[in-house]
């Protein structure tokens, strides 16, 4: 009995250690084939090995910047970034090209000129940067000197230096003039991804252009996150995104902006825009509305439909315009002809439409009717035509349809009428909807002998390499009226401003002949019908100038504004004022000095004092910036048209720059002033500069100073 217990313990034992050994030699199997093949359970293990290792940076492409008709900016990015030294000679594969930093000594001078403000700090940052460059490493970074914008960066990348490179600290984009045509302009935010989006405006439609092509930085780290000496770095450089060069002229922008912000402060509303159009060209040269919104911020931000090309509405008695045009185009009209004004009663015996003071001004002339703006007149005219000659003549003049210009969110209107009630409504704008864009686009006609042209707000689209990828210019939409229909509707809008009411003469400015037609439209109820309180009404004034030969045209629109026309008449004639004086386009006696029109001759490299003493024979006020031997730059620029009496921005070559007194400047010139330096500045407000943050004569650090601007119309 033992005996066979022992033999059993033993057997046991012998399968235990076979077992055992079976175990072992499946593991010995498996570690072998591991080391002999690259290949595991499908896995390849020499990419996996290289893949935890392998790190792919985005490099993030510069956003293009959006400027005006001039050249100046008005979205720009303010990133921030990281400068990086590259020190490792195995950067470089090719000595022709080279990828790490050459020449320390050099290198370290060149970037410190940028980087340091003082001759004392210049100094520091180049010791600090030398002892930077003259680590074993692969990179370095350059410590508090190496946080720079995106303008120092932009003039870093100039220099070309061998070896240094950036890295995204954050991505922002700037609006300089704070809510300033902010629903042309739009907005544009950082993604989830990093990436800054257009969300509306110019920076949403041209997305695509302005974000440009990112690219990407791809190599092997170690264990402490070092790029590997050895390791091959791939490179696809970003693409930067293109500029946008905007047709607005930003000294109109600005007269609009003061004109709908003057007109709104303490007034009760619901909204108010503002546009001026070159009718000859198509080019937007100012459109401003309120409420807006600033872009840097979003405060404001109520409304995503732009004023300009998504509000419709009934237009009331501007319609007028186009109904008479319809009605002379057609053969059916003789400005002589007598009519009963008052109220007419159409064929169903019930509708009754009536003028707007009910009893009318007895028999008199369609000429007279349209400056007195008679429903009953219009009314007349439309029954002549009949529905679908004033419709197709409504259509043909592109109401009902997007114009097509390059702005998001435009509405098309709506041009459907059918019953005679109808009809008759829509020929004194009622029952129908437009869009302000269509108005300007119809307007154009009076300025081309009755050429249409499409309205326009991009001049240009630039790429890096400075190549124009896309051109705005006058494009005809084809011929809608005759010469003669033309000359005549011209002759009874001037009648309106001129000939009719006395009260319309206040809308006429004191330098430039107009001629247009005032409008008041019933605001259409949510359910049904019209609104019937005292103030429920849109008021518009649409007009061309100057009256002799039309070059602009200008739409003024508000709803539910309480006050008085006197207010919209003379905030129009007041503008229309300042901005005939800048287009020079102002009238017979009244019209500017031509000799006093001169381009700007070029004062960079120039001595100081020469210029100075120069400018001020020509009657400029010059602006000296620094107390240099020599200018280095200017503002305006060479070539520029600019009248007697501006300012002159000279940079000289000295690098202290104290702060001036620019108190009463405009804004365009503050920020003039703060771009030639570079100072970060903020605008609050519309208008010419009440005060500012920093005081007069203090000596002004680019580093750590902002100017805040407080404006004032």
């Amino acid at each position: 009995m033992r005996k066979k217990t022992a033999r059993k313990i033993l057997v046991n034992m012998r399968l235990s250690m076979l077992i055992v050994v079976i175990f072992f030699a499946v593991i010995i199997i498996k570690l072998s084939y591991v080391v002999l093949s690259s290949q595991v359970d499908g896995i390849n293990l020499t990419e996996f090995a290289n893949n935890r290792n392998t790190v792919k940076e985005i490099l993030y492409a510069p956003r293009g910047v959006i400027y005006d008709a001039l050249g100046k900016p008005l979205a720009k990015n303010a990133n921030s970034y990281k400068v990086i030294a590259m020190l490792s000679p195995s950067r470089t594969t090719d000595e022709r090209y080279p990828k790490h930093v050459i020449d320390k000594e050099q290198t370290a001078d060149a970037l410190c000129k940028i980087l340091a403000e003082t001759e004392e700090g210049k100094v520091r940052c180049k010791n600090d940067l030398v002892s930077f460059f003259d680590q074993d490493l692969y990179q370095t970074e350059l410590g508090v000197w190496g946080r720079v914008s995106e303008d120092k960066k932009t003039m870093i990348q100039k220099l070309d230096l061998p070896g240094i490179e950036f890295e995204t600290l954050a991505k922002k984009r700037q609006y300089i003039n704070s809510s300033w045509a902010s629903y042309i302009l739009g907005y544009a935010r950082s993604n989830e991804d990093g990436e800054i989006v257009g969300d509306m405006g110019i920076e949403a439609y041209f997305n695509d252009e302005l974000k440009g092509k990112n690219g990407y930085t791809e190599y092997q780290q170690d264990a402490y996150g070092y790029r590997m000496p050895t390791s091959e770095v791939y490179e696809e450089e970003a693409i930067a995104g293109e500029d946008i060069y905007l047709t607005l002229h930003t000294d109109v922008q600005n007269i609009l902006e003061n004109a709908i912000s003057t007109f709104s402060k303490d007034k009760q509303l619901s909204w108010a825009s503002f546009t001026v159009m070159n009718a000859k060209t198509g080019e937007i040269i100012g459109s401003a509305s309120n409420p807006n919104f600033n872009p840097n911020t979003l405060e404001n931000l109520n409304n995503y439909l732009s004023p300009l090309v998504g509000y419709q509405y009934e237009p009331g008695s501007t319609m007028k315009i186009f109904s008479w045009l319809a009605a002379l185009e057609n053969g059916i009209y003789n400005g002589e002809d007598l009519y009963h004004s008052g109220s007419i009663t159409l064929s169903d015996g019930i509708t009754k439409i009536k003028d707007f003071n009910n009893v009318g001004w007895g028999d008199i002339s369609y000429d007279l009717g349209f400056a007195y703006s008679s429903n009953v007149a219009a009314t007349n005219l439309a029954l002549k035509l009949g529905t679908q000659k004033l419709k197709d003549y409504y259509n043909k003049l592109g109401f009902g349809e997007k114009t097509g210009i390059t702005l998001p969110g435009e509405a098309e209107g709506l041009i459907a009428f059918q019953y005679e009630s109808e009809l008759a409504n829509s020929s004194f704008g009622q029952g129908i909807l437009v869009t302000p864009i269509q108005m300007l686009q119809a307007m154009t006609i009076f300025a081309n002998d009755g050429v249409m042209v499409k309205p326009y707000i991009v001049s240009k689209v630039v790429d890096a390499n400075g190549n124009i990828t896309q051109k705005g210019e006058r494009e005809e939409i084809g011929v809608m009226a005759s010469p003669e229909s033309i000359q005549k509707m011209k002759e009874l809008m001037y009648d309106v401003v001129y000939n009719g009411f006395t009260y319309n003469k206040i809308y006429s400015p004191e330098n430039v002949k107009i001629a247009g037609k005032t409008g008041t439209a019933q605001i259409a109820s949510p359910n049904g019908g019209y609104l019937t309180g005292t103030y429920d009404y849109i008021r518009s004034f649409i007009g061309l100038f100057p009256y002799e030969d039309p070059e602009y045209v200008f739409y003024f629109a508000t709803e539910k504004y309480v006050g008085d026309s006197n207010d919209i008449a003379k905030t129009i004639a007041s503008a229309i004022k300042d901005i005939a004086n800048i287009v020079n386009v102002t009238s017979e006696k009244n019209d500017v000095d031509s000799s006093k029109i001169v381009n700007v001759t070029q004062w960079i490299s120039k001595e100081t004092v020469v210029a100075v003493e120069d400018l001020k024979k020509l009657g400029f006020q010059v602006v000296v910036l620094g107390n240099g031997k020599y200018v280095t730059n200017q503002y305006p620029l060479q070539g520029t048209k600019v009248v007697f009496g501006s300012k002159i921005f000279l940079k000289t070559n000295d690098l202290v720059i104290q702060m001036p007194d620019i108190t009463s400047w405009s804004a365009n010139e503050a920020v003039s002033f703060c771009d030639m330096i570079g100072l970060k500045y903020t605008l609050n407000g519309y208008g010419t500069v009440k005060s500012f943050s920093i005081p007069k004569g203090t000596v002004i650090d680019l580093s750590t100073m902002n100017l805040e601007i407080q404006l004032e119309p």
